[in-house]
């Protein structure tokens, strides 16, 4: 059985003990929101359909039999298994809105509007109430009612338009559009928890995952619109600067580096080529002439790298001062040495026994992040509906009909 660790002595509380959270969420965007809400101490109770849960809970089944998806965005949270479509699955949630201080909802279009959940609604029979409504495109214009998975919207947003080689344009390799939504949403309600804390009422918060990306967007969208030029796919290299890229090291390793000036130039050429010249031949000797001759100056650095094991590599660079990093895989990331240094690594509860987990990347020293487990399918649904005043016999009933999980 997993245990967690014990609090720190004279530990001060989280930020959000003491918040309420109900969210009818699925995927990643709104999961992701509230998880960052419960890992800073927040009560986060996910209403999920009875029938199999959060779509996300299917995804895969990499994390030991659970969805790796899953596991990442919902640790901390009550599971409330509940047909929101039965009138007292419904009037259950309301029960529990109704004491909460934050609601977030991240249904398809219009559904959370149909079953009285939307934001507007709700805040304006809770006034205290911070409502949160993440959707694809926002609710109005002619994209409302588009289906927005992370992948179109990534699209939408002109993201894979700038990622990639010359030759092929690529998605982010994870869910850009997503976290991109899910983070404002959480600086959302953060922001709007101040501002309840002085003038005493909540209020909407209202998230695009298009919105959000297009803000993340900002470097190739100012260049395009100010420059009239939109930024060149590059891969792992640079549009303006050389030498930047990844090369390949003697052991198959590869290691990036990042030339930022012609004097660091210089010492590229004398400390790690080894070909002083180079550093004052006009050929290279300016940022404007590598990037001219771009296949030249890189083919000069990766036939340096490549006599060089990756440490040698990364060593050499270091001591002349040359900004450079190894080009990791997911699995050296999870055994990365300054992770493991900084004591980044907990494990957390779930229903498959304890899981590896990284400590959110919010620190508050003197406090304790609240890691809380990862839940099975409708693991808190009968405490919660005591909580509510359902007695036993009710709570059986809706177990036998269908309404609960």
């Amino acid at each position: 059985m997993f245990t967690a660790p014990p609090p720190l002595a004279g530990a001060s509380p989280l930020p959000l003990d003491g918040i309420t959270v109900v969210a009818v969420e699925q995927a990643v965007a709104a999961p992701f929101a509230t998880r960052q809400l419960a890992d800073l101490g927040a009560r986060v109770i996910k209403v999920e359909r009875p029938d199999g849960g959060d779509f996300a809970r299917g995804y895969d089944t990499a994390a030991r039999g659970l969805a790796s998806h899953f596991v990442w965005a919902n640790r901390g949270k009550e599971s409330l298994a509940v047909n929101l479509k039965d009138p007292r699955g419904l009037a259950v949630v309301r029960q529990l809105v109704a004491g909460a201080d934050v609601f977030v909802q991240n249904l398809a279009q219009g559904a959370a509007a149909r079953l009285g959940l939307d934001a507007a609604a709700l805040c304006a029979g809770h006034p205290r109430l911070i409502a949160v409504d993440i959707s694809g495109y926002g609710a109005g214009g002619p994209y409302a009612d588009k289906r927005a998975y992370d992948m179109l919207v990534q699209c939408e947003a002109g993201l894979v338009s700038v990622t990639g080689t010359p030759g092929q344009p690529v998605k982010s390799g994870i869910p850009a559009a997503d976290i991109a939504a899910g983070m404002y949403a959480f600086s959302g309600v953060l922001a709007a928890l101040v501002r309840r804390g002085t003038t005493g009422r909540g209020g909407p918060v209202e998230i695009s995952m298009l919105e959000a990306l297009a803000e993340w967007m900002g470097h190739p969208l100012h260049h395009t619109m100010h420059g009239g030029t939109p930024p060149a796919r590059t891969g792992l290299a640079h549009a303006v600067i050389a030498p930047y890229d990844a090369y390949p090291t003697a052991d198959g390793a590869r290691v990036l580096l990042s030339v930022q000036n012609d004097r660091e130039w210089r010492r590229l050429a004398e400390q790690v080529l080894r070909q002083p010249e180079l550093g004052t031949d006009p050929a290279y000797a300016t940022n404007a002439e590598r990037t001219a001759r771009r296949g030249a100056t890189d083919a000069l650095v990766g036939e340096a790298l490549g006599k060089l094991t990756a440490d040698e590599a990364i060593a050499r660079l270091e001591a002349a001062g040359i900004a450079c990093a190894r080009l990791r895989d997911v699995a050296e990331v999870a055994e990365h040495p300054q992770l493991a240094a900084r004591d980044r690594w907990r494990e957390v509860g779930s229903p498959v026994g304890p899981l590896r987990t990284l400590l959110p990347p919010i620190n508050l020293p003197g406090s304790q992040a609240a890691l809380g487990a990862v839940p099975a399918l409708g693991e808190h649904t009968e405490a919660l509906l005591r909580a509510v005043g359902k007695s036993d016999a009710e709570i059986a009933a809706l177990r036998r009909e269908g309404v609960i999980a």
